[in-house]
């Protein structure tokens, strides 16, 4: 079983924790970490894109956030990032690598295989840049059906009109590309 800690609207833990299964059942805000993985290629900012496994209990076979993770009750974001990228992506990095862009709060209802899916998450969003090609990249195979790096721009666009099969929010996107890019909007 896996314990997150419930924690307000700032993401400041409040002392409690909570089974993961059930603060998706019953919509318990918990705290997660996003890091999305940027490289420069031919004049372009390229993100790397994981496709979910098609086992997933939640967005089956659909492109995804680098790596990202929910974190366990007592564990900081930064050391669950690195933990995730490692898990995910056979991929190390040192703390000071990430680069903080800020923090979301995620809030959406669905259903999985039949079982209703309340998610409530703050999340702290990063950067990491690695120019790794997609056959450098050790997959976690219960997590993560393949990768794809795609133009950043493109990716915004593809997220915005849905022409990939997608669980990304251009929010967050367009905080990445703020961050990358602070003139653009």
């Amino acid at each position: 079983m896996e314990y997150l800690d419930i924690v307000d609207e700032n993401g400041i833990p409040t002392g409690e924790i909570i089974e993961r299964e059930t603060a998706h059942r019953e919509g318990i805000r918990h705290r997660t970490a996003h890091v999305w993985l940027l490289r420069k290629r031919n004049g372009t900012v390229q993100v790397l894109l994981q496709k979910r496994c098609r086992t997933k209990s939640s967005y089956p076979s659909c492109y995804d956030i680098s790596s990202a993770g929910h974190i366990p009750a007592g564990v900081d974001y930064i050391p669950s990032a690195l933990r995730e990228l490692e898990e995910e992506l056979g991929v190390k990095a040192d703390p000071e690598e990430l680069i903080y862009c800020g923090s979301r709060t995620v809030s959406g209802d669905d259903v999985f295989f039949g079982k209703e899916f309340h998610d409530r998450q703050f999340s702290k969003v990063f950067v990491l840049w690695r120019d790794t090609d997609e056959s450098g990249f050790t997959l976690q195979k219960e997590e993560v059906d393949e990768v794809r790096w795609i133009g950043l721009d493109e990716c915004i666009e593809s997220v915005r009109n849905n022409t990939i099969k997608h669980c990304i929010m251009i929010e967050e996107l367009e905080l990445i590309r703020s961050s990358v890019f602070p003139q653009k909007k």
